[in-house]
């Protein structure tokens, strides 16, 4: 069978040199290989003059192994025991912003499509359709676990069975369902088979989660997001589940095979697209910003907070950016007690799929090497974690890329020709013959809700050894034999069958089992120790036996092992089973460990257990705290939970009653733990001069997280010391902490009355003329024009128009007043309600060249002309215009600074209101920039819906909203301050669709001032 490339005029042909070229013909597997002599550096990337190449190590080659129109838009995949790639397909994806008309459409719902290599060749010739459903609305994620086959696809987890091997399901099962993000990209994501044969999967923060598990035990996680699509309309934070507890945002979670036992392993993530699990049930996560600086990969910690909202979920990190902060720092909460390390901060992007690969195929310089998928950067990044205290080092490398990572000279060129962008990894998997698999999705744009490729096109490569022919070897699940290569697979999920069929043989199995702990891969041992803990008690007790090895690893592993087949109390905290309990004596030795990383997970094993059966633990493992491994920190934090106070009367026995004499290492205890009873010791540390600043910024810190009306009377006192420094830092707490966690324990228009300037005075009393039913409607008309002329005036106006308390007569008298206010944001929300409408249609100036051929406008014709903002499409004739222009770079930053820098920042210019700017080049390219430019309403930036705000007295507040709880809504303005208004003078609330910046119309900016900005923009 060949394979052609219909779709697309760019396919991929393999050469035999290490990396793929692109040919302008069609795919055939018999074409003769072609390409440039590749330059091979000592990094060992294949380096090509040709600006079509895919780099990757230079003892690895690469395979076009399946494209379209085998299947279609591929978002997941896994690879089951015959070798065979299972793809959920996004065809219809966002049928509410991307039409069936101007894309390909599967009216009977989204498939799963089952592609195979039959005849061993190293390319895929065959694909069938397994399922198509119409429940299956864009789904993100794929498991297939002998014959069952589970599907990630909001609001549902749906287990297909095919139970008579014909490749088509024979019984559908929903297994989870209530999960938020229908037909969105933060939502439920694929379920990975761990080492201790439980199900772990995630889910973004498109809540609400309200989800049940088999047992009846609920989860409930929300937070103040709603957006994206037009499904999420409503959402809050601070809700609480059946074990006591408040997750948010995204999570990452675990559960039986049966549906049972539903766990939170780590939440307050944003986008969190796939958990990976090594074989020593370390999980790994990556995470999308909402900025372009922010994307991240991490190790993930049992529990852990990831730092995304607020610990409650009501307010955005916008909400508790402090002053100084770096967008980096405040997006995850770095700062704050109780929250994870970020891990490594990989800039602007849109990260996918995850594996770690463990196997031998592909040589031992690859063993251990965790591949995460980042689709907004076109490469797959590798990382070989380093162990360090309780967390790990993540250096990283460009793995896979279709952009050069060693050449110095090199620079992108946003040329709108340049389609090396189009590469969007949206999986990386591992089958049992040991190859890596990259699905690509492979569109002009990522993310936002949009796509351009109006084909569907997708490809699938199979990265494998030069010149070594990998196959899937045959296994015979009927033999212990063939069970044990079945849990050594270096395929993720066709583990499971293994591990299932050894764990039906009960102790029959210790003994093959025990001979894996002689396997010169490591991840194979571990696979054993996971295992034999499921082996009766013989098995057990050999894992017991492991908790003294040699090997840290060894030992953590081991504790995982028995954690995993000790049942928990989830129904209340603290609270322990006997089966617990029967664990502390070997948590009690465990907590003396030499190495931070296994006491970390006697911290975490600690967590639900009450204060009087772990109390001389706790205080082992604070002993071991050196004082900067914020790892360790937060796992103790997490240990604490609930049992702060008791806890911290412990450490004062041996505290200096000094608090200006606390040692670092006892100062970020205080901090972690912030017990209210500390409180009037931060306020004497703080008060401390000889102290440092940085000392006395943490007390001041650990005071602000202290949820007690001492806490809130001792930053005020703070606020009137004389040294300014901190005096500002405690008016800044007082100021955040009155529309939250402080909101109800003073009397804050009494400390921090609100204040309201002449003009805003004079406007609302105008606002109760035109509401006076007395006055006539030349009174109410002389004074609408004064306060459209205003711009206090005009958002009262707005807010008056937006609660239907405007005549129609007066709202047209006063339109062409408000449209030419001299603030901006009035003017762009003014549009909204107010409009001038014309008799005729007014002619486009720009409608001729639309209907012409595109290489018929010369740069000369377009330059000066003026923009004209048509409907955004891939074709746009506006957008080709613009790109055809040479762009100024300097030019283009006086540009930036006369009409961005208000709200956007690049580099040390402008202002953080809006998206951080300066790495927006490794986004986007050039047409992909100027469409947000000339688009601006589009594809908003997550967290940057402008809100309108109406109080009871009439005062309006425009901006984003940044905090939404019980006790205030916090909105931050366009020119950056935050309003607190308390949620009981809330009178009406809207959230507008179109952006808060201004069209290019509106900002006067002609084709080439946007050309020399996008050119500003895409320097690197």
């Amino acid at each position: 069978m060949k394979l052609t490339s219909s779709l697309h005029p760019l396919p991929v042909v393999l050469t035999t040199l290490g990396f793929l070229y692109l040919a302008g013909t069609t795919f055939r597997p018999d074409a003769q290989l072609t390409g440039p002599s590749p330059k091979i550096e000592p990094s060992g990337l294949v380096v090509s003059a040709d600006s079509n190449t895919l780099y990757l190590p230079n003892d690895l080659e690469a395979t076009l192994w399946a494209e379209a129109p085998m299947f279609y838009n591929p978002t997941n995949m896994d690879i089951d025991a015959k070798g065979r790639v299972w793809i959920t397909e996004a065809v219809n994806y966002r049928k509410f912003n991307n039409k069936p008309d101007s894309r390909l459409d599967h009216p009977e719902g989204e498939r799963v499509v089952i592609l195979e290599d039959t005849n061993g060749d190293g390319k895929a010739d065959a694909s069938k359709v397994f399922v198509t459903d119409p429940d299956l609305v864009s789904p993100l994620g794929i498991a297939v676990i002998g014959n069952k086959v589970i599907v990630s696809a909001a609001p549902n987890l749906v287990v297909y069975t095919d139970e008579n091997g014909d490749d088509k399901p024979d019984k559908k099962e929903v297994m989870l369902a209530g999960f938020g993000g229908l037909d969105h990209d933060h939502s439920l994501h694929a379920v990975v088979a761990g080492p201790d044969g439980k199900y772990y999967f995630n889910t973004g923060n498109a809540g609400p989660h309200v989800v049940t598990d088999k047992d009846g035990w609920t989860l409930r996680s929300g937070s103040l997001y709603v957006g994206g699509t037009p499904y999420s309309k409503s959402n809050q934070g601070n809700q609480v589940s059946d074990d006591g507890r408040v997750w948010t945002g995204g999570m990452a979670l675990r559960i039986n095979p049966d549906g049972s036992n539903l766990k939170v392993m780590a939440h307050n993530f944003r986008n969190n697209y796939e958990t990976a699990l090594d074989s020593y049930g370390n999980m790994w996560q990556n995470d999308n910003d909402d900025q372009v600086v922010a994307c991240r990969t991490s190790f993930l910690m049992e529990g852990a907070n990831a730092g995304y909202f607020s610990s409650d979920g009501t307010r955005y990190w916008q909400g508790d950016q402090r002053p100084g902060q770096t967008v980096p720092t405040a997006h995850w909460h770095q700062e704050d007690p109780g929250v994870m390390p970020s891990g490594d901060i990989s800039g602007a992007g849109s990260p996918t799929g995850m594996v770690m690969y463990e196997g031998d195929e592909l040589g031992p310089q690859y063993r251990g090497m965790l591949l995460s998928a980042e689709a907004g950067r076109n490469v797959i990044f590798g990382y070989k974690p380093e162990p360090t205290g309780a967390g790990y080092r993540l250096p990283r490398t460009d793995f896979i890329s279709t952009f050069p990572e060693v050449d110095p000279n090199y620079k992108w060129d946003a040329a709108t020709t340049d389609i090396r962008k189009w590469f969007r990894p949206s999986d990386v998997a591992v089958g049992p013959d040991g190859a890596i698999y990259i699905a690509d999705w492979y569109d002009p744009v990522v993310g936002g809700h949009q796509m351009q490729d109006r084909k569907g096109y997708g490809r699938i490569y199979r990265i494998t050894p030069k010149g070594k022919n990998l196959r899937t070897p045959k296994m015979d699940l009927r033999t212990t034999q063939g069970q044990i290569a079945a849990l050594l697979s270096p395929a993720v999920n066709v583990r499971m069958l293994g591990f299932q069929a050894l764990v039906a043989q009960g102790e029959n199995a210790v003994e093959p089992v025990m001979a894996i702990l002689a396997s010169s891969n490591p991840y194979h041992r571990a696979r054993a120790i996971f295992l034999l803990a499921q082996l009766g008690r013989e098995g057990q007790f050999e894992v017991e036996r492991l908790l003294k090895a040699v090997d840290a690893p060894v030992r953590i592993a081991a504790l995982r092992a028995l954690r995993s087949i000790t049942p928990e109390n989830s129904k209340s905290i603290p609270a322990i089973t006997a089966s617990q309990r029967a664990l502390l004596p070997l948590l009690g030795n465990l907590s003396l460990d030499r190495n931070a990383a296994v006491r970390r997970e006697v911290a975490i094993a600690l967590r639900d257990v009450p204060f009087e059966d772990c109390r001389f633990m706790l205080l082992n493992l604070l002993k071991g705290y050196d004082g900067q491994d914020r790892w360790y920190l937060t796992a103790l934090g997490e240990a604490a939970d609930g049992k702060e106070e008791a806890l911290f009367f412990e450490m004062r026995k041996t505290m200096p009653e000094d608090p200006a004499q606390w040692d670092q290492r006892t100062a970020d205890l205080v901090w972690e733990l912030h017990p209210p009873s500390a409180a009037p010791m931060l306020k004497k540390r703080a008060e401390s001069a000889s102290l440092t600043a940085d000392a006395r910024k943490q007390a001041i810190v650990g005071l602000g997280f202290i949820k007690s009306p001492q806490a809130a009377k001792a930053m005020v006192d703070l606020s009137k010391s004389p040294d300014k420094d901190v005096a500002d830092q405690a008016m800044y707490w007082m100021g955040f902490r009155r529309g939250n966690d402080w909101a109800k324990f003073l009397n804050w228009e009494e400390v921090m009355p609100t204040k309201i300037s002449e003009s805003e005075q004079k406007m609302l009393a105008n606002r109760q003329i035109l509401l006076d039913e007395y006055k006539t409607d030349t009174e109410k008309r002389k004074i609408a024009l004064e306060m459209a002329r205003d711009p206090e005036g005009g958002q009262i106006l707005i807010g008056l128009a937006a609660d239907k308390k405007l005549s129609d007569k007066l709202i047209k008298a006063i339109t062409p007043t408000i449209l030419k206010n001299p603030d901006q944001s009035v003017r762009t929300q003014a549009k909204e309600y107010f409009s001038i409408k014309k008799e005729t249609p007014a002619v486009v100036e720009t409608a001729s060249v639309a209907d012409s051929p595109v290489q018929a406008v010369t740069p000369e014709s377009v330059a000066s002309k003026p923009v004209e903002v048509v409907a955004s499409t891939s074709s746009d004739p506006l957008i080709a215009q613009i790109a055809m222009l040479t762009g100024n770079e300097q030019t283009g930053r006086s540009v930036f600074k006369t009409n961005c820098a208000t709200c956007h920042k690049h580099g040390q210019q402008g202002s953080d209101v809006g998206p951080e700017l300066t790495k927006i080049h490794q986004k986007f390219d050039k047409n992909s920039l100027l469409d947000a430019i000339v688009h601006p309403s589009a594809g908003i930036a997550f967290g940057y819906e402008p809100w309108l705000i109406t109080t009871k007295t009439g005062q309006t507040y425009y901006g984003f909203l940044v905090s939404d709880s019980d006790q205030a809504v916090v909105i931050r303005g366009i020119r950056g301050p935050k309003h607190t208004i308390p949620t009981d003078q809330v009178s009406s609330r809207r959230q507008y669709k179109s952006s808060l910046m201004p069209d290019p119309v509106a900002m006067g900016l002609n084709n080439q001032q946007l050309a020399d900005l996008a050119a500003f923009l895409l320097k690197q």
